[in-house]
């Protein structure tokens, strides 16, 4: 990146979040010892693709866990924001499928791994959600409206939700977006670069003036079909919400934004039908304000076009999780472009219909 003030904050961000560092794997057989050490649990340990975090399936011959230790330059305290909020609602919403933590024979949720250089990383042992995760399955839009309904549930349980961590900053966090501008620079196609000035100006536009008055409150952050397991047969439809790791405090309506990003151009033909089946559902159990509702179509666009452009980004510094990262954005562009064709006052005119509580 160059050296413009823009620059410079954006590379604070992203090494903030830990987007910016080398990924350095761990050694298993030092999990393990922790493992056993500290939960005592042994059984068969296998690394799981992720972002950032090293992630493990340990299958022990009474119940498997997921195990996560988190990057060698993400704090402790954010790593106990996360763990937090996953505590807060197993214990005030316990009939929500939050994935749960598991205690250490201690009692504690977590263990500090403190490494030779001085840098410490933080192991947690979750209860192993099975079942498959909505990017999975090919969805209709009532099991949509279910998965809305759920972040809807979560938000409200999340509401009254503090932690000293929470004001964290984080680049996925959509309020950051117009700040992030330079990461266009690192994208070579000339019609990406397009399509990103083109939402970089809608949000600027139409979400930064009112970015100090939006309704704020600690808010999951990544709800994103990968973090949704589901069960077609259940009447529940959602059986599984995991992985807690964007949690932050910022505006409520960046929440559904993000699985409505996911959702975008699904459908060539009605490229805002599934996003909008989410957002119907969200509504039912966590109204939008209806002048914050305007902004959540922008809202989407801008969360799709940000994980297009860090995709690209991480890419090329992460050669290791390169197949993994553009695996999980290798429609983006087209799905903006898409969603661009379609006039954002008509997709508000249909999140505004009259949506009725469900029992």
């Amino acid at each position: 990146m160059n050296t413009s003030p823009a620059a410079n904050y954006a590379q604070r961000l992203l090494a903030e979040s830990g987007l910016t560092s080398s990924h350095e794997l761990i050694d298993m057989m030092l999990v393990r010892n922790f493992l056993e050490e500290h939960y005592r649990l042994n059984g068969r340990l296998e690394r799981v693709a992720t972002e950032k975090d090293d992630t493990f399936r340990l299958s022990t011959d009474s119940s498997d866990y997921l195990v996560k230790v988190s990057p060698p330059d993400e704090a402790e305290a954010v790593v106990a924001l996360q763990t937090a909020a996953m505590r807060y609602l197993e214990t005030t919403a316990p009939h929500l499928p939050v994935q749960r933590v598991k205690l250490t024979v201690g009692g504690d949720d977590h263990v500090a791994i403190r490494l030779n250089e001085g840098s410490a990383r933080v192991l947690r042992v979750f209860d192993f959600v099975e079942g498959r995760v909505l990017a999975d399955t090919n969805p209709d839009a009532e099991q949509l409206s279910k998965a809305g309904e759920m972040l809807g549930l979560i938000d409200v349980a999340l509401r009254p939700f503090t932690h000293p961590a929470d004001r964290r900053g984080l680049a996925w966090d959509i309020r950051h977006f117009h700040q992030l501008t330079e990461l266009a620079e690192h994208t070579p196609s000339p019609d990406h670069r397009r399509l990103a000035r083109a939402v970089f100006r809608l949000f600027g536009e139409n979400v930064v003036p009112r970015l100090t008055d939006l309704e704020t409150q600690v808010i999951h952050g990544d709800f994103s079909p990968y973090n949704i397991v589901v069960d077609p047969k259940s009447d529940h439809f959602v059986t599984g919400v995991i992985d807690f790791g964007d949690t932050v405090r910022s505006a409520l309506i960046f929440d559904p934004a993000v699985p409505m990003a996911n959702l975008l151009g699904k459908s060539p033909d009605q490229p805002w039908r599934d996003a909008c089946a989410f957002a119907a559902g969200y509504q039912r159990k966590r109204p939008i304000q209806p002048s914050e509702l305007l902004l959540l179509p922008v809202a989407a666009l801008a969360r799709l076009t940000l994980r297009a452009l860090i995709t690209n980004w991480r890419a090329e510094r992460a050669p290791d999780r390169r197949e993994y990262l553009l695996d999980h954005a290798k429609n983006d562009w087209i799905n903006i472009e898409r969603s661009l064709t379609v006039a954002l006052d008509d997709v508000v005119a249909h999140l505004r219909e009259p949506r009725h509580e469900q029992s």
